[in-house]
């Protein structure tokens, strides 16, 4: 490594170029680095002029990444996350540290698991930030990238799942916080439970309904529809929403019937009248996860954040 050659390059170019390269878009990266457009453009072309490459090619939908540019891409977040660790204190005192930490959770864990853990953070570090963002599909890529600290997700146990517990990226640590199983919500008074009574209730009673569905990750389809469709079996699944406290509001409005993850249950039958069936066939259980970059491993405020979670989640799920 050429020290006197490095020292020529602004680092902070290298946050415009990661910002660049996400946006694709001079206008939204200028926003988001709260530059004006000429501040930004002459950054892009001090850019040009150290790496010796146009890096971005103009199209009719914003900035078009060249090749060696889509290379940096792939090695700049493991560079600014290693900066980002230089900056860091070597220790932590959660009682005057004023850090952030941003999360990504996985909305059915909102009320299943931040009330266990959020009361202990703040309580032993006050003047913490902690920020909290919906998961989704790109929440993955962001832990990788450094965008986000911590991710809390369900992960599946069941050995095909796309979303199957040790199918996680590389680089990716996780603990698990607590086991959970699959079971079915109906509004009261459905046809259905006549039928529970009789000790009609099986998978064939249970195929012929019609289903209500949570989209997770962007995939309208969970572990058991593909469970499922290795016997040839399908469920008829008639509507499918971004949330669980939507997906509960029409089961309790209609005769769809919602399979869902058992800790969520008590939070959906304290708004609607629903009755809670067993899911009428086998399957494995989910896993709530705790998700965190390896390059954190041994970062003494990222240790506290976990260790306080676990400890916290722990002590709640021995009520």
């Amino acid at each position: 490594m050429n020290i006197n050659n490095l020292a020529k390059i602004d680092l902070n170019l290298l946050v415009t170029l990661q910002i660049l390269l996400e946006e694709e878009s001079a206008t939204r990266a200028a926003n988001r680095l709260n530059l004006s457009p000429s501040a930004l453009s002459k950054s892009l072309q001090r850019l040009r002029d150290t790496l010796g490459d146009p890096l971005f090619v103009r199209n009719a939908h914003g900035l078009k990444p060249t090749a060696h540019a889509l290379q940096l891409k792939s090695q700049l977040p493991a560079i600014l996350q290693s900066l980002y660790q230089v900056t860091l204190p070597p220790v932590f005192t959660p009682d005057s540290s004023h850090r952030q930490f941003s999360f990504a959770m996985l909305e059915s864990a909102y009320e299943t698991l931040l009330p266990s853990y959020i009361g202990p953070l703040l309580k032993q570090a006050p003047l913490i930030t902690l920020d909290i963002y919906k998961w989704t599909e790109k929440s993955m890529q962001s832990l990788l990238q450094g965008q986000i600290d911590f991710g809390i997700t369900a992960r599946d146990l069941h050995p095909t799942s796309d979303f199957r517990l040790n199918n996680l990226p590389q680089g990716i640590n996780q603990t698990t916080l607590f086991t959970d199983q699959q079971i079915c919500l109906v509004r009261a008074g459905h046809p259905i439970l006549n039928i529970l009574k009789t000790g009609g209730w099986n998978m064939d009673s249970y195929l012929q309904m019609s289903h209500v569905q949570v989209r997770c990750e962007g995939n309208d389809w969970w572990a058991l529809d593909y469970h499922l469709a290795e016997s040839g079996l399908h469920r008829r699944i008639s509507s499918t929403l971004p949330d669980f406290y939507g997906a509960a509001s029409v089961c309790a409005h209609s005769d769809l019937i919602f399979t869902l993850p058992s800790s969520f249950v008590p939070h959906a039958k304290k708004l609607y009248p629903l009755v809670q069936l067993p899911l009428p066939l086998t399957f494995s259980p989910l896993v709530y996860v705790l998700l965190w970059d390896k390059r954190n491993d041994d970062e003494p405020g990222h240790q506290w954040i976990r260790e306080t979670i676990c400890a916290s989640i722990a002590q709640e799920m021995k009520k």
